[in-house]
């Protein structure tokens, strides 16, 4: 990890000052904490999938709340995921869609990534017709420094399959995310 005494030194600071002699243990909790999607497998994660061979409409799940870490400046980005899909034979509990979100933000990551591998992953295991990902996030990076801008948000998309292809799938998803 980073030596936290030289990291101290080098912005001015005292390492060994009261309020910061288990700051080396809460940080290195936290990062446990904050990136522990590397020691998960996301196939395992998603859990059950039900063979429904005659359910072939499409399935939302939105507002998933997430947390995670740009790559660029170690610092958070957090917002709502909105998943849908429409099952060719097997259908994902939705804990699992959720466990699935919280393995791939618990990395390094940029939005753009994030969005791809949730997809991709999706198509991988349930051999949907199609699957669309939204992503809307804040990026601290934006607000605490460089341009600072308070109230951006970036939503970034993932189709594969029949959301690809076809604009009316497309429309109902976003219509559904509306209400």
């Amino acid at each position: 990890m980073i030596d936290f005494e030289a990291f101290c030194k080098e912005i001015g600071e005292n390492a060994n000052r009261e309020g910061l002699k288990d700051t080396p243990t809460r940080i290195k909790k936290l990062y446990e904490h904050l990136f522990n999607g590397y020691q998960k497998d996301p196939k395992i994660a998603l859990g059950s999938t039900f063979n429904q061979e005659n359910f072939d409409e499409m399935i939302v799940l939105k507002n998933i709340e997430f947390y995670s870490m740009c790559e660029h400046h170690m610092l958070p980005f957090f917002g709502h995921i909105h998943i849908g899909y429409i099952p060719n034979k097997l259908l994902a509990g939705i804990g699992g869609l959720a466990r699935v979100v919280d393995i791939f933000s618990k990395r390094l990551q940029i939005q753009e990534r994030l969005t791809s591998e949730l997809a991709n992953i999706l198509m991988e295991i349930l051999q949907p017709k199609g699957v669309m990902v939204i992503c809307e996030a804040t990026h601290l990076c934006m607000r605490m420094q460089g341009i600072e801008k308070q109230h951006a948000t970036i939503h970034t998309s993932a189709l594969r399959g029949i959301f690809k292809s076809d604009s009316k799938t497309r429309a109902e998803f976003i219509s559904l995310l509306k209400n």
